[in-house]
């Protein structure tokens, strides 16, 4: 395995991988009021460690400074588009058999009381909405889309991409979500913005906006299990 991932590979791997470790901790972690600490607050330590991870990380990431260069008006335009409309399909791709097993660690920042806890809250859409878009776009789009079609994956240009790797990598985004059929939807949406514009920040751009919208959707109308 490691003759197959190369340095610039395990460097968009390793914070992915730190995300569902704590995601899988957050999930097993006990609910009950005599806990230690409210499994809530380690979505905050996972948004700390995969920040860290990915600052550590930032300046192999060439791509992001070459891309960010590509992102004209009109990219701008059509990323923020894809996410408003991988957001409106989100909130409706939901009947039973769209749904695929359950959250592993759900998200409800509300108190025993009832009141909103606000903290948690935007550590929770901060994480959501600008420190998932660049983890995961850097781990399905940027390594695993290109890695499908090669192992030296920073060799394939983003506009090469074949359908069988956006194809592929879609599927396995798909098997992280409960929403499959959204899931396909925003992984085929977000792999296709990738390959039209040649622009990573174009992915997450769109990533970004879905993941914000959703976030104050979630808090206005209290629909946590989108959480």
């Amino acid at each position: 395995m490691t003759h197959m991932l190369n340095r610039a590979a395990w460097l968009r791997v390793i914070p992915f991988m730190l995300f569902m470790v704590m995601l899988a901790i957050r999930g097993a972690w006990p609910e009950s009021a005599n806990a230690s600490l409210d499994a809530k607050w380690l979505y905050g330590l996972g948004v700390l460690l995969v920040s860290a991870a990915l600052y550590w990380a930032w300046p192999h990431f060439a791509e992001l400074a070459k891309s960010e260069r590509q992102l004209s008006l009109g990219n701008w335009l059509l990323s923020i588009a894809v996410g408003v409309v991988v957001f409106e399909l989100w909130i409706h791709l939901t009947d039973p058999w769209m749904i695929l097993g359950k959250p592993s660690a759900s998200f409800r920042p509300v108190d025993a009381d009832g009141h909103l806890q606000w903290g948690l809250i935007l550590i929770r859409w901060v994480g959501a909405a600008l420190m998932v878009p660049v983890m995961e776009e850097l781990f399905w789009r940027s390594f695993l889309m290109r890695w499908i079609d090669n192992p030296h994956f920073e060799r394939v240009s983003p506009e090469a991409v074949t359908l069988k790797a956006m194809v592929l990598s879609t599927f396995a985004f798909t098997l992280a979500h409960t929403l499959w059929l959204a899931a396909v939807v925003a992984g085929l949406a977000y792999a296709w913005l990738y390959k039209r514009t040649g622009s990573l920040w174009s992915a997450v751009v769109a990533h970004a906006v879905t993941n914000g919208i959703l976030g104050i959707w979630v808090v206005v109308w209290g629909n946590w299990a989108f959480w």
